[in-house]
C-alpha cells in the first residue's frame, strides 16, 4: 500500500483527486496551490514543435541549411464542467483540511469563475482568512477587437490561521522599480518586493520550461508562493497537477511535494519533467498509479 508520510518521498498520483484527498491527514501541508480547469468551455490543447535538419526540408535557415518542422503529441483535456462548483467545492474543502495550522492555500482561476470562488472560498475558510487577491498580468496571445483584451489570471490566497500563518517575503525575488531614479541607487541596484500584481510573461514556446502541455504556468510565478509561503523541507500538495511546475519548483526549493493528476497526458509530461528529479534536484520521486488505499 501506498501512502503519504512525512519522511516519505515526493509523490505523483496518477488518479482522480477525488480519490486521493480523502486519504491524506489533516494538516499536512503548508501550502497547497491549484491550478484547476476555468471552466472556458473549450478543449485545451497544445501540440509541441520541433525543427530539426533535413536534406528534403522545405525550409531553408542559416548557412542555406534545409529545415523541417515535426508535429508532435497533442496535449490537452476538456475544460466544460456542467455544474463547476458542485466539482470544486468539495475539493476545497479538502484543500482547507489538508492546510498546517501556518499553512497558505494559493487557488489560481481567471475572470470567468473567481468572483464564485471568493464567496465560497469565505464560507469555507472564513473572511478574515482571506490574505490577497494576486492579479498575474502578461502580455501574449491573441487580442479582442470588441473588448478590452483579457491579458491576467487572478489568484486567491487564503491562510488557515490569521495569527499564525506563516509568510517571508525577505526570499521573494525583486523586481525593478518602474522610477529607479526616485529612490537612492542602493534601492534601485536591490530591486523592490513585489506587490499583488505580477507582471510576468507566460511560458515562452521556445524557452527552457516548455513541456508542451496546454495551460503550463511558468515556473516564475508559482517560486514566488513557494518561497513566500513556505520553508525547507516543508510539504506542498497540487492536486490538479497538469505539467508538474509545483515540483519542479519544490524540488529546487528543498520543499517536498504530492501531486495528483488523473489525466495521462500530465502524468506523462511530469514523469519527463520530473522523472529524472533524483539526479537533477536530490529529491527522490515515486510514481503511483493505484488509488493511495490499495493494495
Amino acid at each position: 500500500m501506498t501512502s503519504w508520510t512525512p519522511d516519505g518521498p515526493n509523490l505523483v498520483f496518477h488518479d482522480d483527486n477525488a480519490n486521493v484527498l480523502p486519504a491524506l491527514p489533516d494538516g499536512s501541508f503548508q501550502l497547497i496551490y491549484i491550478d484547476p480547469p476555468f471552466n472556458t468551455g473549450k478543449k485545451q490543447s497544445r501540440q509541441s514543435v520541433k525543427t530539426t535538419r533535413s536534406l528534403t526540408g522545405s525550409r531553408v535557415g542559416f548557412k542555406g541549411q534545409s529545415y523541417e518542422t515535426v508535429k508532435g503529441l497533442v496535449t490537452g483535456y476538456d475544460d466544460a464542467f456542467d455544474d463547476y462548483w458542485s466539482f470544486m467545492e468539495p475539493r476545497l474543502e479538502h484543500a482547507w483540511r489538508l492546510l498546517a495550522p501556518s499553512g497558505t492555500l494559493y487557488l489560481h482561476l481567471d475572470y470567468r469563475e473567481v468572483h464564485y470562488a471568493k464567496v465560497l472560498l469565505d464560507a469555507l475558510f472564513g473572511r478574515e482568512h482571506f490574505l490577497n487577491e494576486i492579479v498575474w498580468a502578461y502580455d501574449y496571445g491573441a487580442r479582442a477587437k470588441n473588448k478590452w483584451p483579457a491579458k491576467h489570471d487572478n489568484i486567491l490566497v487564503y491562510v488557515k490561521d490569521p495569527k499564525t500563518y506563516y509568510f517571508n517575503n525577505e526570499e521573494v525575488d525583486r523586481e525593478p522599480y518602474m522610477a529607479p531614479g526616485l529612490v537612492t541607487p542602493e534601492k534601485a541596484a536591490r530591486g523592490k518586493l513585489p506587490t499583488d500584481v505580477w507582471w510576468h510573461t507566460i511560458v515562452s514556446p521556445t524557452g527552457r520550461e516548455k513541456t508542451g502541455y496546454a495551460t503550463q504556468k511558468p515556473e516564475g510565478i508559482v517560486r514566488r508562493m513557494v518561497a513566500a509561503s513556505s520553508k525547507p523541507d516543508d510539504w506542498v500538495l497540487d492536486f490538479f497537477a497538469g505539467s508538474g511546475t509545483l515540483g519542479a519548483v519544490a524540488s529546487n526549493l528543498g520543499r517536498k511535494f504530492v501531486l495528483i493528476d488523473k489525466n495521462p497526458e500530465a502524468i506523462e509530461v511530469t514523469r519527463k519533467r520530473l522523472g529524472g528529479a533524483g539526479d537533477l534536484f536530490g529529491s527522490a520521486v515515486e510514481f503511483v498509479k493505484q488509488p493511495i488505499g490499495d493494495q
